[in-house]
C-alpha cells in the first residue's frame, strides 16, 4: 500500500531490495551548447564519416529491426590492426546498448543473492547499484596513498580468502586514472577460477594498457574486457559498447539481454567510426597533448592536482567545489563535483578535451579560484 498526499494506493509490492535501492543518476539535462568537461565524452564529436553515414540512413533501415551482421567481425579486425598480438574471434565479442548495459547484463547473468562483488574505491558509480539489484554483498578496497595506487596485494588476498563471484577493475580507473598493468591483471585471473574478472577499458585508448594483447580466452575464460566508442569516437548518445571474453561467457551474458537492444543508428555509426580509425587516433593524440599542457600549468602555479591515465584529472581548488562548479557553469563550462565521493573530499574532476578547450577552462578556473 502506497500513501499519497490524500489517500492510499493499493499497488503490487516490489522486491524489498529494489524498494530500498537508490537509482544511479547523473546530471544529464541542460548540457547542450556548453563546454562539457563533466562526463569524459569526446569533446569535438564524431568523424565526418559517421555523420555522413547517419544522414544516408534509408527509410527501410529505420522501419525494420536492426541487423548486426559483420559488426563483431569489424571489431575483431580493428583490434588486431591496432595490435597484432590480439588473439580473438567474433564469437568472443558481444554487442550491447552501451557498456552500462553490458555491466548490468554481466551482473544479471552471474550475480546471485548474497554473492560477493569486489571492486576498488573510488571508482565508476554504476558497479554498486548493479550488484545491489541482485542482492550481492559489496566489498570495496580503497586505493592506496596520495597517488591512488591500485591495492593489488589487498585485492589478491581477498580473492584468495573469499572467492568473490565478480571483480570489477576500471583500468584506467575513473576518476583517479589509476592504471594496472596487463601482467598484473593476468595474475589476478589465476587466483580463482570461480571469480569473473571484468576489466572496464573505456579509457584504455588514452594509456595503451589493454590486457587484450596478453590474453587467450581459451586459457583465461574467467576474464571479460569492456570497450566503448563513447570516449574516443564521439558516439555517447547512440549507446553502443562491447564485451570481449570466452565465447561461452559472452553467450551466457547475451541470454539476459533483449534481441534488439542496439538500434540501427548505433550499428551504422559504429561501422563508420571503426572504418575511420585515423580520426580517433588524431583525437586521442590531441587529448594527450592537452593533458601535458594543462599539467604544466598546474605545476607552474602550484595547483593541487592528480593526473594519471584516462582523459580526465582531479583538482583540489582553494574554494569549495560546489562554488567552483557553479561559477564555471556560469562561464559556460561543466565539470564534476567529487566532494562527496569517498576519499576525494574537496575535489573536482575535469575531462580533457583539445588544447584550445583546456586553455578556455584554465582561463576561467584561474579567475574562479584566484590562481
Amino acid at each position: 500500500m502506497e500513501k499519497t498526499e490524500n489517500s492510499f494506493i493499493d499497488l503490487p509490492n516490489p522486491r524489498k531490495d529494489i524498494e530500498d535501492l537508490q537509482p544511479y543518476s547523473a546530471p544529464l539535462e541542460g548540457r547542450r551548447n556548453l563546454l562539457r568537461l563533466d562526463f569524459n565524452e569526446n569533446t569535438i564529436g564524431p568523424s565526418p564519416l559517421v555523420i555522413k553515414s547517419l544522414r544516408e540512413i534509408s527509410r527501410d533501415e529505420i522501419s525494420i529491426y536492426p541487423e548486426y551482421s559483420g559488426l563483431k567481425e569489424k571489431v575483431v579486425e580493428t583490434l588486431i590492426k591496432q595490435n597484432e598480438s590480439v588473439n580473438i574471434n567474433s564469437s568472443e565479442v558481444g554487442i550491447f546498448n552501451g557498456v552500462d548495459a553490458a555491466i548490468n547484463a554481466i551482473f544479471h547473468a552471474y550475480g546471485n543473492f548474497k554473492d560477493l562483488m569486489l571492486t576498488t574505491s573510488p571508482t565508476f558509480g554504476y558497479y554498486t547499484p548493479c550488484a545491489q539489484m541482485r542482492g550481492m554483498k559489496i566489498n570495496s578496497i580503497p586505493y592506496e596513498g596520495k597517488d591512488f595506487q591500485y591495492p593489488f596485494d589487498s585485492i589478491c588476498d581477498f580473492i584468495t580468502q573469499n572467492n568473490p563471484k565478480i571483480l570489477l577493475i576500471c583500468n584506467p580507473n575513473n576518476p583517479t586514472g589509476t592504471r594496472l598493468s596487463p601482467e598484473r591483471i593476468i595474475e589476478i585471473t589465476k587466483l580463482s577460477s570461480k571469480t569473473l574478472v571484468v576489466v572496464d577499458e573505456l579509457y584504455e585508448a588514452f594509456t595503451g594498457d589493454s590486457v587484450l594483447p596478453f590474453v587467450n580466452f581459451q586459457t583465461t575464460p574467467n576474464l571479460v574486457v569492456l570497450r566503448s566508442l563513447s570516449k574516443t569516437a564521439g558516439l555517447a548518445s547512440l549507446r553502443i559498447g562491447f564485451a570481449i571474453g570466452h565465447s561461452k561467457v559472452i553467450n551466457i551474458v547475451n541470454r539476459v539481454t533483449g534481441p534488439y537492444d542496439v538500434n540501427s543508428f548505433a550499428v551504422i555509426a559504429a561501422f563508420a567510426a571503426l572504418k575511420d580509425q585515423s580520426y580517433i587516433d588524431s583525437y586521442v593524440q590531441e587529448v594527450l597533448e592537452a593533458r601535458n599542457w594543462i599539467k604544466d600549468q598546474f605545476e607552474k602555479h602550484h595547483v593541487k592536482h592528480h593526473i594519471d591515465g584516462g582523459n580526465y584529472f582531479l583538482l583540489w581548488p582553494k574554494s569549495k567545489p560546489q562554488q567552483v562548479e557553479q561559477k564555471l557553469k556560469s562561464s559556460g563550462i561543466l565539470i564534476r563535483n567529487m566532494d562527496k565521493k569517498k576519499n576525494l573530499k574537496g575535489s573536482i574532476r575535469v575531462s580533457i578535451g583539445t588544447i584550445d578547450q583546456m586553455k578556455r577552462f584554465w582561463s576561467a578556473f584561474r579567475i574562479v579560484d584566484e590562481v
